[in-house]
């Protein structure tokens, strides 16, 4: 499971279905319907806020939003309900790693979509977080 502190605008369109699909698991986690999962690292940073059923929320609808303004068909209606309006902290150390594990994975899977990597200057993240200085978050499990 993957759930991107980077904005999904980044992402090719294999890494976004995975992430939609990635993300209604992670609901599914933390609305208590599925027995697997319920310790994963890239779920802390919803279960250590007051509502992480609405944050998990919350970041459906950013990934949706990705999705329906490249044309893509996610049926929005398996988004629970969502009243969450804050924003989450994210190390900016974290978004960095992100986006470097991305271009590696894209550096053979989708060379144009590495390519616009390559030119990220300042790195927009998911439409829940916010940055915050500091370097890669402790749930992180580092594949490079």
């Amino acid at each position: 499971m993957r759930l991107w502190s980077i904005h999904p605008c980044y992402l090719d369109a294999a890494g976004l279905v995975a992430l939609w699909r990635e993300s209604l698991l992670a609901q599914k986690v933390l609305q208590g319907n599925t027995r697997g999962y319920r310790n994963h690292p890239q779920l802390i940073r919803f279960q250590q806020v007051s509502r992480p059923e609405a944050a998990i929320a919350a970041y459906l609808t950013g990934v949706w939003d990705e999705a329906n303004r490249r044309g893509y068909r996610f049926d929005k209606t398996r988004i629970g309900p969502k009243r969450f309006h804050h924003l989450i902290p994210v190390k900016q150390g974290q978004l960095e790693y992100e986006l470097c594990w991305l271009a590696h994975k894209l550096q053979t899977r989708c060379p144009d979509q590495y390519q616009v990597l390559l030119q990220v200057e300042q790195i927009e993240p998911h439409p829940l977080f916010t940055p915050v200085p500091g370097g890669i978050e402790a749930w992180e499990r580092r594949v490079l």
